[in-house]
């Protein structure tokens, strides 16, 4: 199965947290592109995330994130090759 472009979008968004820390959490705004605003909430329905606009890995959404930035460097190492 493919990644569809929702699932890449929430890949990306995975992506951007830093997992050093637990007290970094992404905020989204109402004005934000409507395609991340709709992102983010699908990200919460998912249980990913603790808050409808964004806030916090939740400790699935961390695991998730984990998972995803070691796939990415992964696969940009393997690009070097």
């Amino acid at each position: 199965m493919p990644f569809s472009p929702d699932l890449v979008e929430e890949l990306n968004v995975l992506a951007r947290y830093n997992l050093t820390t637990t007290q970094e959490g992404i905020k989204v705004h109402k004005t934000a592109d409507p395609a991340m605003v709709d992102t983010i909430k699908r990200m919460y329905e998912k249980g990913l995330l603790s808050q409808a606009d964004g806030g916090y890995l939740t400790d699935l959404g961390r695991e998730a994130a984990e998972h995803a930035q070691i796939a990415l460097t992964i696969l940009a190492s393997s690009a070097h090759h």
